[in-house]
């Protein structure tokens, strides 16, 4: 499959300059499912030149003809729904349930960004000057490049090639070494919608080879990065040098309050899958876990009964409820953090060891500690893994202020029946976004995005389409 595609560049498939192929493993099997193309600084540098040319036809595209070639994309991801999916569980080990939901959650940001496009408004603004008005026009910022992570191989390359598109510009795709198919799969969909040739560009690789040529090339006016909150420090300098807009959704560690007047049953049975979905690879992912006292031993006895009931497996199998961990580095992380905690004095319920069922493959058990104190690394840091962290609290005031002492601020989670609890607790996170007796925060037509060191700017909603745009004044005097 991935010599079929490889890189694409120029509105073509292609091998890799040198031929150079890299193996992408299984975090099931730990095997090899086939050999992808690893780019060249060259290659790299070809993209760009034909980004460059792209962008010049593209940007000359109406706004309604740019929505319909998006709206043509999404029926095409949509034929190829079973594919995509089927290819997102064997790159990430993820239940194909969780995989079918992220695809459709692609092609929605295709859908939600057709229709922006076609309002691109500018506005026109009273001068002062006899005669005279001023003109705000908005136009493409330029080539954008998506850096993309590998834990939503598909959702995190629509969430920025789709608005970058419908915005005008050309998109350089660089997404995760580990998951070049699923990238692969979205792109060809792309050709769907006869974009110009070098509008959309496809390479894969280290980061010599990629980021480097991508970072110190003045033509690239924009880049967007889902990853790491050390690789967008690095970045923010990076581009420094030419100047180019940066946007960014970095790490979480999330808190969730359960307050004394929570649902208990409506808290347990959306936080357990939710904290394990993508073995808890996820950014935004509940971390943190204070439950009041009155609350905390039936919340912890429910928690764990969910946790242990869990179906560990392949993700292809549709019995499945929790795949691998990506790779061997995330497991031994995890196991440290665990090890680390229970050493600290915390009190390990559920879980805490590679799963005994598996010959090979990332399988670790879902994972319940208690008794957590803040000071703990599994509480400090960002876990990334199958581990829920719970500790006690006793007032609002407690819980509120434990929750913001992170430089974090990607997430945060709440439950409570009392409206004017939910509006402070609203008001009170320090976090880009918040959910009240609710996780789902990802909507095409909603900002998604944190603060602090969680990162900057939003993807989705009419503010995703704003990093890709640069506005123009023009006073006119006739």
């Amino acid at each position: 499959m991935y010599q079929t595609y490889g890189l694409f560049i120029d509105g073509r498939w292609r091998k890799a300059g040198d031929g150079g192929t890299s193996p992408v493993l299984s975090p099931v099997t730990e095997k090899p499912v086939g050999e992808a193309p690893v780019a060249t600084r060259a290659d790299t540098e070809e993209a760009i030149a034909s980004a460059a040319r792209g962008l010049a036809a593209w940007r000359a595209k109406t706004g309604f003809e740019r929505a319909d070639a998006l709206h043509a994309i999404a029926d095409e991801m949509i034929r190829r729904k079973a594919e995509a999916a089927r290819m997102i569980s064997t790159e990430t080990g993820k239940p194909i349930a969780q995989s079918e939901r992220e695809w459709g959650l692609s092609i929605d940001q295709f859908r939600w960004y057709a229709e922006e496009a076609r309002r691109v408004y500018g506005r026109i603004v009273e001068s002062r000057v006899p005669g005279g008005r001023f003109e705000v026009t908005r136009e493409p910022v330029g080539i954008a490049a998506a850096f993309t992570a590998w834990n939503f191989p598909a959702a995190l390359i629509a969430r920025k090639a789709a608005p970058a598109l419908a915005a005008g510009c050309s998109v350089i795709i660089r997404p995760s070494s580990q998951t070049p198919g699923v990238a692969m799969v979205m792109v060809d969909c792309m050709r769907a919608g006869n974009l110009p040739a070098g509008v959309v560009s496809l390479v894969v690789g280290p980061t010599s080879s990629t980021y480097v040529p991508i970072m110190a090339d003045k033509a690239v006016r924009k880049v967007s990065l889902t990853g790491s909150t050390r690789v967008g420090q690095q970045m923010i300098r990076d581009a420094a040098d030419t100047m180019k807009k940066v946007s960014m959704e970095l790490g979480g560690n999330a808190p969730l309050i359960v307050f004394d007047d929570a649902d208990l049953d409506l808290a347990l049975n959306v936080a357990v899958p939710t904290k394990y979905a993508n073995a808890g690879q996820v950014c935004v992912t509940p971390d943190r876990f204070f439950v009041h006292d009155s609350l905390y031993d039936a919340f912890v006895d429910g928690f764990v009964t969910r946790a242990r009931a869990l179906v560990l497996g392949d993700g292809l199998d549709p019995s499945v409820q929790m795949g691998p961990l990506i790779n061997r580095n995330r497991l031994s992380e995890i196991e440290g953090v665990v090890a680390d905690a229970v050493k600290a004095g915390a009190r390990l319920v559920a879980g805490g060891a590679r799963s005994s069922r598996f010959n090979a493959g990332h399988f670790y058990e879902p994972t319940v500690l208690t008794d957590v104190t803040d000071d703990m690394r599994v509480f400090a840091e960002e876990n990334f893994g199958p581990i829920a962290a719970i500790a006690r609290f006793s007032s609002d005031d407690e819980a509120l202020e434990r929750a913001n002492a992170s430089d974090m601020g990607l997430s945060a989670y709440a439950f409570t029946t009392s409206p004017k609890r939910a509006r402070r607790t609203v008001a009170t996170l320090k976090s880009g976004m918040v959910g009240i007796n609710s996780f789902a925060l990802a909507a095409s037509e909603a900002p998604f995005g944190g603060t602090n060191h969680s990162g900057m700017g939003r993807e989705g909603g009419v503010e995703g389409i704003a990093d890709y745009l640069d506005t123009k004044l023009a006073q006119i005097v006739l």
